[in-house]
């Protein structure tokens, strides 16, 4: 029998992988009668939980288990199901194959841009390292990489002077890629959607899109580069009267949404305007689109992530610098073909 997943034990089950994770890492949120059948399950399909006794030879071989916290700022979790809750549980199925412990904490808006309060979990002396999700205040940055005397690494984005010890994906390229599929169809009026100032990640998209632009001397019309979102990253935004062939989105959200707005004006995608997006991914319950998109490879993002913030809590000296983890195009019904 092959190696047995927590994702083959959750099926069997009837649970979450997550779910798993929790209980096998003696995790709160899981009922004791829950964690008991999980446990059981799992030794009988063979799934190795570390007894005390090995714990402490690990230990002792310098094979110690970790608690890695792992960082989200409030304004992300507007919905549950967030991009960066998924990336969250794919960090905490990683941790428990790495034999470790991933602890989430919830950085409240009051304290990331007034209080500038650390970590719970970090002012408490809970973690061995520390991942933190997506784009934060810079102030915030500053004090916690300046105060914290424990490994911190940024997943999904980077800054050259607070944030270099990075994981991020190959966002310029993915989109210019994204573009250049677009000229291949001959579509070649193109807007950008996307807050280019808003984070790292967003304005590398448009970079990437600028370059195929470029490439192809087309001219960048300012009434195409439409903000997406506000300050505190709620996603919004008004279309000009006049509109290009197609559009690339900074996202498939952004890009869900654009084709809502389309539609209400009475324009059919692909057939009027093609569009594209970056990440496949939309929160749960959202209609597909089928959108043509660049996919974001998040398991092998995180487990990178993690695997940097190890080598460092072990070794200080190893695993500094940014790490560009690529995805791939999946092309699906929103581009019209030529």
């Amino acid at each position: 029998m092959g190696k047995v997943r927590l994702a083959d034990i959750a099926k069997k089950v009837g649970v979450s992988t997550v779910t798993v994770h929790n209980a096998l890492a003696g995790n709160k949120g899981v009922s004791e009668e829950l964690r008991e059948k999980i446990q059981s399950v799992a030794s009988e399909m063979g799934y190795q939980i570390l007894s005390e006794r090995k714990q402490k030879a690990r230990e002792a071989a310098g094979e110690a288990s970790y608690t890695v916290g792992v960082l989200i700022a409030e304004n992300y979790l507007a919905q549950y199901e967030t991009f960066y809750w998924k990336m969250y549980q794919e960090l905490a199925v990683a941790a428990t194959e790495k034999r470790c412990f991933a602890a989430v904490e919830i950085l409240r808006k009051e304290d990331e841009r007034n209080t500038l309060k650390l970590p719970a979990c970090v002012e408490g002396n809970k973690v061995d390292g520390l991942i933190v999700l997506g784009k934060i205040n810079k102030e915030y940055i500053v004090k916690l990489t300046e105060t914290a005397r424990i490994p911190v690494v940024f997943l999904d984005y980077y800054d050259k002077d607070f944030a270099k010890d990075a994981v991020v994906t190959d966002n310029f390229y993915g989109t210019y890629l994204l573009t250049e599929f677009m000229f291949e169809q001959e579509i070649e009026e193109l807007g950008f959607v996307g807050s280019i100032y808003s984070t790292s990640s967003i304005m590398d998209r448009y970079c990437g899109f600028l370059k195929a632009m470029m490439s192809h001397k087309k001219e960048i019309k300012p009434q195409w580069l439409i903000e997406d979102r506000g300050e505190l990253g709620q996603m919004g935004f008004k279309l000009p009267k006049r509109l290009p062939k197609g559009f690339v989105c900074s996202c498939d959200l952004a890009a869900y949404m654009l084709i809502d707005k389309l539609n209400e004006r009475g324009y059919k995608v692909p057939e009027d305007i093609s569009v594209v997006g970056f990440d496949n991914y939309l929160y749960p319950g959202l209609a597909d689109r089928e959108i043509t998109t660049y996919e974001v490879n998040t398991k092998a993002m995180t487990k990178v992530a993690l695997e940097k913030v190890l080598k460092q809590i072990k070794n200080p000296k190893r695993g500094h610098g940014m790490d560009i983890v690529s995805g791939h195009m999946v092309i699906k019904k929103s581009v019209k073909l030529k």
